[in-house]
């Protein structure tokens, strides 16, 4: 259990960085209007397709690992 305690913290360094860039790393064709509620925002009719389907599902499961460890470190 010690050694996990000391390893948590450096698995949640690693687990946010690439969070991060991962959700740098994916692309959309919205300016930056789009995120403040300009622009034709039309992602509700997106498919997700090739690598940009991959990278999602990359991101969605370094966050729920991200989540985990993050409650591994409330209950130790």
């Amino acid at each position: 259990m010690e050694n996990l305690t000391n390893i948590l913290p450096f698995i949640q360094i690693t687990l946010a960085v690439l969070l991060v860039a991962a959700i740098l790393i994916q692309q959309t064709g919205n300016d930056l209007g789009g995120a403040f509620g300009g622009g034709d925002n039309f992602s509700a009719r997106h498919t997700r397709r090739g690598a940009e389907k991959i990278f999602f599902y990359i991101t969605v499961t370094l966050a729920i690992l991200f989540v985990a460890s993050a409650f591994i470190a409330l209950i130790i």
